[in-house]
């Protein structure tokens, strides 16, 4: 079979509109990944659009399929991820592709999933031509980074979100901390929200800031999809605590050990630790943090909280160093985000199911 063409403009223009995709459902797939998929025609135009329905709905390449209809035959699929190869709560989604006739697949990420994988090899001893790792950075540190990341470690991917100003204070000297950063930066904050999996908070912050934790539109209203609340900590918390109405689910846990935070989400792949400076340096300390987003103001406080406390550095040589990924200004703040620079906690090696 000879080797297939590189990819096209039109192709290229494809993986952008499933990225986009995928990223529109990304929080309501778990256990499944949120993937995005577009069919093209035989004359290279877009004929479906799809995602990742919620747990035993249809896969992107199902939802793209069907809105292509008959155009598929002859078509070309681009994928974020690899096709599945399985028969879950639904079929295998090589297998789809294939009765509908489509002759080229190009794919972003590779599945790690030994039950889900070698859908690449099925297309291909079907005649189908298939480019793997198409677009893999981009798919990779996006819309599909976590779910990736729980397949690969066994763990959910943390992300460690704050707020502070420019001397690093996360609170004024009174305790007052809820205007930090200005209204752009505070709305970017509920879009990431609408897209997460838990938010974890720690008994101080619900004690100190009563906060509701809810993802919300612009006009203040809730989105549609509310990530699960977790307390953590020992002390008990206000029965009449924003955290506890019937908002968006919320999970109290008394425990101060991120792995038994972790274990307990282990369903829920897409992390967000919000609070806390005593709790962000537990995460920190234990290697469990994968990335972080900053979000510094143009502000001096002079005194205050720091941003974190206690997260096992002693001396310079000991620094949790990072890399940076991407520098952003949001209204007037400045938002970082960024990677680890040195070693996380030893992972598990094995790999979650999907439907």
């Amino acid at each position: 079979m000879p080797a297939p063409h590189e990819p096209t403009a039109a192709e290229a223009a494809a993986l952008l509109l499933a990225v986009d995709a995928s990223e529109r459902v990304r929080g309501t797939t778990s256990p499944n990944p949120p993937v995005g998929a577009v069919i093209l025609d035989a004359h290279g135009v877009v004929a479906g659009v799809g995602a990742t329905a919620p747990a035993g709905g249809p896969h992107a390449e199902v939802a793209a399929l069907r809105a292509a209809g008959e155009r598929a035959r002859g078509g070309t699929a681009v994928v974020t991820l690899e096709p599945c190869n399985h028969h879950g709560r639904t079929g295998p989604c090589s297998a789809a592709l294939l009765a509908a006739g489509v002759t080229r697949v190009l794919f972003a990420a590779a599945d790690p999933n030994p039950q889900a994988a070698g859908g690449a090899d099925t297309l291909r001893a079907a005649g189908v031509e298939v480019i793997a790792g198409f677009g893999a950075d981009d798919v990779e540190s996006g819309p599909l980074r976590a779910w990736l990341h729980r397949q690969r470690t066994g763990r959910a991917h943390v992300t460690w979100k704050f707020a502070a100003s420019l001397d690093g204070r996360s609170a004024a000297a009174d305790g007052t901390s809820q205007w930090i950063t200005g209204p752009q930066a505070r709305a970017r904050v509920h879009v990431q929200r609408a897209k997460l999996d838990a938010i974890v908070v720690g008994t101080g912050t619900v004690l100190a800031d009563d906060p509701w934790l809810t993802a919300r539109n612009p006009d203040g209203t809730l989105a549609a999809h509310q990530p699960l609340r977790v307390v953590v900590g020992q002390r008990p918390i206000p029965a009449g605590a924003k955290v506890l109405d019937d908002a968006a689910p919320t999970l109290v846990l008394r425990t101060r050990d991120p792995r038994e935070v972790l274990d307990a989400l282990a369903d829920r792949p897409d992390v967000l630790l919000e609070g806390g400076p005593h709790l962000a340096g537990a995460f920190l300390a234990a290697g469990l943090v994968d990335r972080v987003l900053a979000f510094l103001s143009p502000v001096l406080l002079g005194a205050g909280a720091s941003a974190v406390e206690d997260a096992g550095v002693g001396t310079i040589g000991q620094a949790l160093r990072f890399h940076r990924e991407s520098v952003e200004t949001v209204g007037d703040d400045l938002l970082l985000s960024l990677t680890p620079n040195f070693p996380s906690s030893s992972e598990k090696n094995h790999t979650q199911g999907a439907d």
